[in-house]
């Protein structure tokens, strides 16, 4: 055993027996990042492997962004009308006042489609890149620069995923912040395209990519180091000797933490985001010059960080108790050994 050790850790202590198990359990790889189960079962890296991955994901993003719609609404109100929506208190207020209690949900639809195919993309390449990037740089400099792997694999992944995400962003943003513009994403794309053609929907990649690359990379990177950092010097017990229950509860935190840290360093793109997709004139440029840097950086800041730091949470809280239903272990664990 290497790198992943806890793969072994969590067959020797697993909860769950019978077919399911039996079924999914992991088994033994010939990489960088090697698992040291028994043969039987779905492989480490295997296709299966990457398809429960692949629906971690479609869970762990869909489900969350939609239950924080609500919020979401009030926050890019703020971004694009500061003015009329000065406060979280008054910007719940405001849409409450002007559309109902449903106006809160507005752009539901979008968001978990989209937020759906961003996740399948986000957790199954980077399970993907991050084994392909261990093997190209060996077993020693796989654990000597796993930060680089890390950060490497989590931008990969996002580049690409953001591409599925961007249509659907588009229109979110419209339904949310345009009063009238449109219902949700059956009316609202056929009037995006109609007035820009595809083109407008993916008028916000590029700082979609600003947003949600660092963002991901802050993910993926600051959880794993967060993981091993809470094993080590919180949890007053080895990750093998913790309940599934106590591992889950590492992960929840360890994504939180990641949380805040993701809102602060993708703030600004967000706001650029939200302001690009909510006007069809808007550029890069006048945004900036717009808001300036303070207000680039600060603005809905606070809500962003309740925001994004629940939803990493989450994320990763769903994301491995997926693993764990399906047999697998849960994401990160104590520190890899030290080349000799």
């Amino acid at each position: 055993c290497d790198w992943s050790s806890d793969v072994c850790d969590f067959k020797a202590n697993s909860a769950f027996d019978g077919s399911l198990k039996d079924k999914f359990l992991v088994a033994s790889g010939n990489s960088s990042f090697a698992a040291c189960s028994p043969s039987e079962g779905i492989a480490m890296y295997s296709k299966e492997f990457y398809a429960a991955c692949t629906m971690g994901g479609i869970l762990s993003c869909g489900l969350t962004h939609m239950l924080v719609t609500p919020l979401d609404v009030v926050k890019c109100n703020m971004q694009t009308n500061p003015q009329k929506y000065k406060s979280i208190a008054s910007g719940f207020s405001m849409v409450v006042a002007e559309a109902g209690v449903a106006g809160l949900f507005k752009g539901w639809v979008p968001t978990l489609l989209g937020y759906s195919a961003q996740g399948a993309c986000k957790f199954g390449f980077y399970e993907f890149f991050k084994k392909y990037y261990a093997d190209l740089a060996g077993p020693e400099n796989a654990i000597k620069y796993k930060d680089l792997i890390f950060l490497s694999g989590s931008a990969s992944a996002e580049f690409i995923a953001d591409v599925f995400l961007c249509p659907f962003e588009a229109v979110k943003v419209r339904v949310q912040t345009v009063p009238g513009f449109a219902n949700g994403l059956s009316d609202g794309m056929p009037k995006i395209l109609a007035a820009g053609g595809v083109a407008e929907l993916f008028k916000g990649l590029r700082p979609l990519w600003g947003r949600q690359i660092p963002y991901t990379m802050m993910k993926f990177g600051c959880f794993e180091r967060t993981v091993e950092a809470l094993y080590a010097n919180v949890v007053p017990k080895p990750k093998s000797e913790c309940s599934k229950q106590e591992q889950l509860g590492v992960s929840f935190a360890a994504g939180y933490i990641a949380g805040v840290f993701c809102a602060i360093v993708s703030h600004p793109a967000d706001n650029i985001v939200s302001k690009l997709n909510a006007s069809k004139d808007a550029t890069i440029g006048g945004i900036v010059n717009e808001m300036g840097v303070s207000a680039l950086f600060t603005r809905g800041l606070p809500l962003r960080i309740v925001m994004i730091g629940t939803l990493t949470g989450l994320q990763w809280g769903i994301y491995d108790a997926f693993k764990v239903f399906v047999g697998l272990p849960t994401t990160g664990g104590a520190p890899p050994p030290t080349p000799k």
